[in-house]
């Protein structure tokens, strides 16, 4: 064999060799002489492998070009469209294709099109050509060239109808899970001026658990969901969004009410094994929840911002609550599990768990048992195309939060029979209209210790002792010089013989006369 017959054989190429050869003397010519046969050959064939991926996980939008094999596993209607200007009516034909590492949408304009719908059969093996795109549903090719290789087997493996085996580029999505948390309708500008709407919701099965995105109409939807619904996505489509896969849904899409048997099981780190700068899950039961508070961020709108203490069968951490999850209806004695929480460093150096836009909270009255002591599992902690901003996190100090509390890491177990410690009220803090902060809670911190007391009030004398009014009841101790006159305080500890114990003391607002 010949210097071209033996580079030719070495190619993985549609190119047949008369075309080869003659491109070889192209380059022989256009080189004026300055390259022989066998350097020409090698041009043209680093040439046609340029593009060449190895497997269709591989392919980025960034790219050229790119060539590569694929099963066809779902054929799409033929849409016709119209063009700017004099040009004809289009026609674009969407096919879902796969090798072992992932599928991923192609798309065939006009004849091409025209031929595929009428040609492609299901299982059929393509030889493509085109350029990668980030496309209205994901990564997709714009196929330049098109064959079915006959010759080519690829085996795919089949797609799990579970969240856990959901990939990116994946379309026509039908999914069941528990609803874990929903958020609201978010309006947003879009390039040509008009207002989009989306709104989001975190969906979890035995599996795993993923971000849901609904865009336009379906936005509506996320208002008729509560959490520990069981529902049924139908035709979404997966993205990428900061590393993680956002469940798409669209025009084509639906979220259904559904009576299946899901459950999601949270996997917990234990709040004792936290370190700051990770992202995790927790889970544990509510001790005590601070009043919401408002406040205005930088762009001068107004933000809230709402803490609660946890504690798991290993200790405790206040958990501050952005935004709407300000609002969300849990108190002492509720077993929640707070997803997607960053860990960060709080008040007097106590570390403290942000729930932001990106976090998901779910009340576990459903039977869900949460499993502290296993691994932390981060899930779809990503954005939205709204690109509406933050929660306003880095912008007001969460110093209202609790401190740290003194009990002792064997007040819970770690839930493994999904029970909670029971609320218990003491005869010094029940009122006719007593709410949640004036609730003493016994987490078994010690013979005789007393119960811990959470009380928020005004401070109606500033010296040694203080006094604290709650309209309820008035409680006295020591903590001369940390308070003003008229301030509103929320105080923690335990009612004693001589008074009341303190553990620790938080200053909500100092009137400007102090």
């Amino acid at each position: 064999m010949g210097v071209i017959e033996d580079t030719y054989a070495d190619l993985d190429t549609d190119v047949s060799e008369a075309d080869f050869r003659e491109a070889v003397a192209s380059k022989v010519e256009q080189m004026g002489g300055l390259a022989d046969e066998e350097t020409a050959a090698m041009l043209i064939a680093h040439e046609l492998d340029e593009g060449e991926v190895e497997g269709i996980a591989d392919i980025e939008p960034g790219m050229e070009e790119v060539k590569f094999l694929g099963k066809v596993v779902r054929i799409g209607d033929i849409r016709n469209f119209e063009r700017d200007g004099d040009d004809p009516e289009g026609k674009v034909l969407n096919v879902e294709v796969a090798d072992e590492t992932g599928p991923v949408r192609i798309a065939l304009w006009d004849e091409a099109a025209a031929s595929a719908a009428e040609g492609l059969e299901d299982g059929d093996v393509l030889r493509i050509k085109g350029r990668p795109n980030e496309g209205y549903n994901g990564l997709e090719v714009s196929v330049d060239q098109v064959e079915i290789d006959e010759d080519v087997e690829i085996e795919v493996p089949d797609a799990e109808d579970s969240i856990s085996g959901l990939a990116l580029g994946r379309s026509d999505v039908t999914v069941d899970g528990v609803v874990l948390d929903t958020g609201t309708v978010r309006t947003f500008d879009r390039d040509d001026g008009s207002e989009g709407k989306v709104a989001n919701f975190t969906l979890g099965d035995e599996t795993d658990r993923i971000r849901v995105t609904l865009w336009g109409e379906r936005t509506d939807r996320v208002e008729e969901l509560a959490a520990g619904e069981t529902v049924e996505v139908v035709d979404g489509y997966v993205r990428e969004r900061n590393g993680d896969l956002e469940l798409h849904v669209g025009s084509r899409g639906a979220v259904e009410a559904v009576d299946a048997d899901v459950e999601y099981v949270p996997d917990t780190t234990p709040i004792t094994d936290l370190e700051i700068g990770e992202t995790t899950d927790i889970a544990g039961v509510i001790r005590s929840a601070d009043p919401k508070r408002t406040f205005d961020r930088d762009d001068g709108s107004e933000g809230q911002v709402r803490n609660v203490r946890v504690q798991d069968g290993s200790g405790d951490i206040r958990v501050a609550l952005w935004s709407e999850k300000a609002d969300y209806e849990i108190g002492p004695g509720d077993e929640v599990a707070f997803a997607d929480v960053e860990i960060q460093d709080g008040w007097r150096d106590d570390m403290e768990a942000s729930a932001g836009w990106r976090s998901s909270v779910t009340r576990m009255d459903n039977g869900s048992t949460a499993r502290a002591g296993s691994d932390g599992r981060t899930g779809g902690e990503t954005g939205t195309e709204a690109g509406a901003g933050t929660d306003g996190e880095a912008d007001v100090d969460t110093a209202g939060a609790s401190g740290a509390d003194s009990a002792s890491s064997d007040g819970l177990s770690a839930f493994a029979d999904g029970t909670a410690p029971e609320r218990e009220n003491t005869e010094s803090n029940v009122g006719d209209d007593a709410d949640d902060t004036d609730v003493g809670i016994d987490y078994g911190v010690g013979a005789g210790s007393g119960p811990i007391e959470e009380i928020t009030g005004t401070v109606v004398q500033a010296g040694s002792p203080v006094i604290v009014d709650s309209g309820e009841r008035t409680i006295r101790f020591d903590a001369e010089g940390s308070v003003g006159l008229g301030e509103t305080v929320t105080v923690r500890g335990r009612s004693t013989d001589d008074g009341f114990e303190l553990d620790e003391l938080d200053a909500h607002d100092r009137p400007e006369s102090v």
